[in-house]
């Protein structure tokens, strides 16, 4: 069963950057369009960031300009490089699948992003 591990997040003061990262078990990663989601506290998770397969990119308008998305489709991985970060950015961070098919690829832990001085 492919699984989906995040890692990167951590404390930052706003105007910082963090680099998070999502590596997948296996190749399904390299297939499907991948997006980076977060869920702040209260919130619905939502979708922030995606890249097609051949990287094509989307991003919310909130994070426009600030995020950049990538993926290295050869160690199914997928990136998100924020910069100049907010703390209306704090939540944790996932990756998925776009659209979602849980019943293909769950959810991974996740890794928590915080934003403050």
């Amino acid at each position: 069963q492919v699984q989906l591990v995040e890692s990167g997040g951590g404390l930052v003061q706003p105007g910082g950057s963090l680099r998070l990262s999502c590596a997948a078990s296996g190749s399904i990663s390299s297939i499907y369009t991948m997006g980076w989601y977060r869920q702040a506290p209260g919130l619905q998770r939502a979708l922030v960031a995606s890249i097609t397969r051949g990287g094509s990119t989307t991003y919310v308008a909130s994070v426009k300009g600030r995020f950049t998305i990538s993926r290295d489709n050869a160690k199914n991985t997928v990136y998100l490089q924020m910069n100049m970060l907010k703390p209306e950015d704090t939540a944790v961070y996932y990756c998925n699948l776009v659209p979602l098919r849980l019943g293909v690829l769950g959810w991974g832990q996740g890794t928590q992003v915080t934003v403050s001085s």
